[in-house]
């Protein structure tokens, strides 16, 4: 299975989900999501699948850096999916927005993530209202870096149900989600279905309006001065402000107006 190497000295585990944090690095008890945390953005929420969805821990890193990122507002969170599919749907996290972060300057936090292992659908939509707005599925393989902006709603998914997702992201401290607006929508303007063959398959929701889904690989983010390819991680240790503007988006603002991922 092709991996990444993330810079960092943590092992994913699949059976039972897990982190192992290596001794130069920190990480809290493993948080789990359950199938029936996230039936509310399926689209058969009354699927069968795997029990444990997935597993994350929000705040990891290297020991001699955890003072200056609680200082920066900066976390990292690492994620890892169960193998499998959710009824017909692929293994994936529900709908949601980022809260809006009083550090920030009260602007919801964007996200940058990085894929460690697996495949990967980074499902993107403007807004969380009847009109979505733009709409995106950004595809993405081992080593790819994926932006989401401020405010707009989405979700991650596994695009390959035989090899589980891992993946790691920079994130605000001051992490939270919205899920009211998404759910009321009984999820995301499009669902993702795997064919019998498991290839990816999108079903418009008919809660939204009518919409656009435009399927890409990411950009390239040169604009915000990322190497894509190159672990995220290892991009902070050498230049520390890079991702300042993932807790204080305003530092970016003039690229937020028209971004595409």
């Amino acid at each position: 299975m092709n991996t990444f190497d993330s810079g960092l000295n943590i092992t994913p585990q699949t059976s039972p989900l897990n982190f192992e944090y290596g001794e130069d690095c920190f990480g809290p008890e493993v948080e789990y999501r359950k199938l029936n945390d996230i039936r509310q953005s399926l689209r058969d929420n009354t699927c069968t699948g795997p029990e444990t969805v997935y597993a994350i821990a929000m705040n990891v890193g290297k020991k001699k850096h955890l003072k200056q990122l609680n200082k920066q507002h900066l976390l990292f969170g690492v994620v890892t999916y169960a193998e499998g599919q959710l009824g017909q749907e692929p293994v994936r996290s529900q709908g949601h927005i980022h809260k809006k972060s009083a550090y920030g300057q009260n602007w919801s936090t964007p996200e940058v993530y990085q894929i460690w292992s697996g495949s990967a659908v980074i499902y993107m939509q403007e807004y969380a209202n009847d009109d979505p707005g733009k709409c995106y599925a950004i595809t993405a393989e081992v080593g790819d870096v994926v932006i989401v902006p401020p405010n707009w709603a989405h979700a991650t998914i596994s695009a390959d149900p035989k090899n589980p997702l891992t993946f790691g992201a920079w994130c605000d401290l001051d992490y939270g989600f919205e899920y009211e607006k998404v759910r009321k929508h009984n999820g995301l303007a499009w669902f993702p279905l795997l064919n019998p063959n498991g290839e990816l398959l999108w079903v418009h929701n008919p809660l939204y309006g009518n919409t656009e889904l435009i399927i890409k690989k990411p950009n390239d983010y040169s604009e915000f001065k990322i190497n894509q390819k190159k672990s995220i991680y290892e991009q902070y240790e050498n230049d520390p402000d890079l991702f300042l503007f993932v807790p204080e988006p305003h530092l970016r603002e003039e690229l937020w107006e028209n971004f595409i991922p």
